[in-house]
Formats: structure tokens, C-alpha cells, sequence
């Protein structure tokens, strides 16, 4: 479970794994060799999910909710980078606290996003990762590696953040085990 991961995430620890500062843009980072929690889910159009899958990606997860204010700035700055950054390797699942899907669509049309959106109807996906408050977003390496997590907004478009997914994905897509 992450939530003891989360309170040994602290200023104590490894120098982060990127060349970006992670304190400059107020991310926590883990101990080297942390896993984040597996996970199963659908999409809001019913397509099955999982962690696993997206091995040799670098991930962006981003746990949120149509009624959070907080929530709405950051999805277009999201979606940018779902856009411009998903071809070199990022792939982006935001996954809804506990609401319906015909509120998630039609947040996700007025938005225009066209990332992954996730159903946690009743927030186990949540509960795995151990989000206390939303927005709450976790950055996983191409290696499966949890780096870093935020609580609360950031401005996923600025030059800061840009740069720390720039590093992720420069790093190697780890060789299948066994060939």
C-alpha cells in the first residue's frame, strides 16, 4: 500500500532521478526502487486498464473529480502534454473519484480531453495509492519506478514540469525480462 510509501517520501532521501528539480516544482519523491501499486480499471468508455500495461511508458496518474476546483486548471495543461508528449512515450490516466460516468464525459467534452479517464466508483484505486485530497498526481518511470507524487495543483504545462518529463522520458524503455 502507498500510503506508508508516501510518509517516507521526505527531503531526506536519494537525489531524484531527473535532472529537473522536483523541489522546484513541489513534487515528493520516493526512495529509489519504490512500486506504485497495481491496478485494474475501466475507461469511462469501458476499455479495461492496468498499471502493468503501460510498462515502458512513462506514466502520469492523476486522481480527481468534476466537482474539483482545483482540478479544472490543471486538465488543459494535461491534455497538452497527453498530446505532445504521448507520442515520445507519456501516457496519462486520470483516474474520477467516485462519480458517474455521464458526469465525466461531459466534463471531459467541455474540456476537450482525450486521455484515459478512469472509473474508482468506489475509490479502491484511490485507497491503493493512499490520495487523501485531489488533484493528487503520480509520476511513474518507463522502469515502473514510482518517482514522484504532488498533492494539490501544479502547472503541468510550465517549463518546470516539462522538463522533469523530458528527463523521465529520455531514459531507456527497460529490454523485456528473458530475451
Amino acid at each position: 500500500m502507498l500510503v506508508s510509501v508516501l510518509a517516507l517520501a521526505g527531503p531526506a532521501l536519494s537525489a531524484p532521478p531527473t535532472p529537473g528539480s522536483l523541489g522546484a516544482f513541489e513534487l515528493s519523491r520516493y526512495a529509489p526502487d519504490t512500486r506504485p501499486p497495481e491496478f485494474r480499471g475501466r475507461t469511462v468508455d469501458g476499455h479495461p486498464v492496468s498499471l502493468a500495461e503501460l510498462s515502458g511508458r512513462v506514466v502520469l496518474l492523476n486522481f480527481w473529480a468534476t466537482w474539483c476546483l482545483e482540478c479544472r486548471p490543471e486538465m488543459p495543461a494535461i491534455e497538452r502534454l497527453h498530446r505532445e508528449l504521448g507520442p515520445q512515450g507519456l501516457t496519462v490516466m486520470a483516474v474520477n473519484a467516485r462519480e458517474g460516468t455521464p458526469a465525466i464525459r461531459d466534463y471531459a467534452r467541455n474540456l476537450g480531453l482525450t486521455f484515459a479517464l478512469v472509473l474508482d466508483p468506489n475509490g479502491d484505486i484511490g485507497k491503493k495509492y493512499g490520495v487523501i485530497g485531489i488533484p493528487t498526481t503520480f509520476l511513474i518511470g518507463r522502469d515502473g519506478r514510482a518517482v514522484a507524487f504532488a498533492v494539490g495543483p501544479r502547472a503541468w504545462g510550465s517549463p518546470p514540469a516539462r522538463a522533469i518529463l523530458q528527463a523521465l522520458l529520455s531514459e531507456p524503455v527497460p529490454r523485456p525480462v528473458g530475451r
